[in-house]
């Protein structure tokens, strides 16, 4: 069950952290490259702000060139994006950050607006049919991910200590199933541990019976355990890095092999 006030409250304060931290920004900064490919920051601020205009029911204009023939544009959701980051190509910074907090600002009034059998109700979202809590849950990681591109960017790190921080882990984890067993192929009777590092340490389970799925507890040692920091676990699992990028800051316990096949196949989204 999803609590609607939650995870109100964290997008809400995911939104105030990036504003936050884009305000002060100088012009180079602005338009510095992000770890999203052909994303500078600009980008992504629009980016942010046409999946909250699409959310809020907007269309967003026909764009003066082809996005879809953009080397970083894979899909119809890309082609959406690059419509919303071009409409916003000739704003200035100070324009682009109005306009962040007047729609980031209505939609939090109406998502505290709705009610729980709304929040509840049944939704197309990025991982699937859910529901429209989950689809909300899904925007602060995508928002607290993008916060972090935007750090990576500008050479400011932080925002790890956060409720969005712990729920953007909290989405990764739940889908480390998929990862490990459909992208990482680990064969049928292993099992992986990922021991995360860093100022909020946790340790999630996967157990490949059949079906790779997370679990609790393992009924034995894990077939490998992998040992990373939290911030790179995050990069990777979004495809912000490679696996050669934090080869010195990762551990395998275990079957060295398998763990090096699973890090390289983690990034399930981008």
């Amino acid at each position: 069950m999803i609590d609607k006030d939650s995870i109100v409250k964290a997008l809400i304060e995911e939104w105030a952290s990036i504003d936050a931290l884009v305000r002060e920004l100088d012009e180079d900064q602005w338009a510095a490259s992000t770890p999203c490919p052909g994303w500078s920051v600009h980008n992504v601020i629009a980016h942010i702000i046409g999946t909250e205009l699409s959310l809020a029911g907007h269309t967003p204009p026909e764009s003066d060139i082809d996005v879809s023939a953009l080397g970083h544009v894979h899909n119809d959701i890309g082609v959406l994006n690059e419509k919303w980051i071009q409409s916003f190509s000739h704003s200035s910074p100070a324009e682009l950050i109005e306009r962040f907090r007047t729609v980031t600002g209505d939609r939090a009034r109406t998502l505290e607006a709705m009610s729980d059998e709304d929040f509840g109700a049944p939704s197309w979202t990025p991982a699937g049919k859910a529901t429209y809590g989950r689809f909300m849950r899904i925007r602060v990681f995508d928002c607290w991910m993008h916060e972090q591109d935007i750090r990576d960017a500008i050479g400011t790190p932080g925002g790890t200590d956060s409720v969005s921080a712990d729920y953007s882990v909290d989405e990764i984890v739940q889908g480390l199933g998929y990862i490990v067993g459909k992208l990482g192929k680990a064969p049928d009777g292993s099992s992986v541990t990922f021991d995360l590092t860093g100022s909020r340490p946790r340790r999630a389970h996967v157990d490949v019976t059949g079906r790779a799925q997370v679990v609790e507890e393992l009924a034995g040692p894990a077939t490998v355990t992998i040992v990373l920091p939290s911030g790179d676990f995050t990069r990777l699992c979004g495809g912000r890095i490679d696996a050669s990028a934090a080869v010195d800051r990762i551990e395998y316990l275990g079957d060295e092999s398998l763990g090096l096949q699973i890090v390289q196949s983690l990034a399930f989204t981008k």
